[in-house]
């Protein structure tokens, strides 16, 4: 066997070595943040309660806030708990968020999105506590 075909071996087993490992690390950080996203979703679902009666009472009235907000929270954070729990047990497979924004406490102000669609009624854009950012 000639030297050439000996470093063309070499070089290509190394690179592919290299690909795997890259590959792995994206693979385990995906894992990984899916996994805490989804444990932080289903123990911290029902934060999406008080999120929502403060951002639709800054939005309209405290009255709105106190009823439709309430509502909605609790559509929210059942919502949301349930999501968690489904972005757990698949964290194994790698696929999109399920939730934006992705923790209850992210984005405040923001409506909650679940597979990229929104609620009925969708009142929140930039809330009081920080201005969409």
């Amino acid at each position: 066997m000639s030297k050439d075909k000996i470093l063309a071996t070499c070089v290509l087993t190394c690179s592919l070595m290299m690909a795997t490992t890259a590959q792995a690390e994206d693979y385990m950080t995906g894992f990984t943040s899916k996994l805490s996203q989804g444990l932080a979703n289903m123990v911290f679902g029902l934060g999406e309660i008080p999120k929502n009666i403060i951002n639709i009472s800054y939005e309209q009235n405290i009255l709105v806030g106190l009823t439709w907000g309430l509502v909605r929270g609790v559509a929210h954070g059942v919502s949301r708990t349930l999501v968690g729990g489904a972005e757990f047990l698949t964290s194994p497979i790698p696929t999109n968020e399920f939730a934006a924004p992705a923790y209850v406490w992210d984005r405040f102000s923001e409506d909650s999105r679940y597979f990229g669609l929104n609620y009925p009624g969708y009142w929140t854009i930039y809330g009081p506590l920080d201005n969409g950012e």
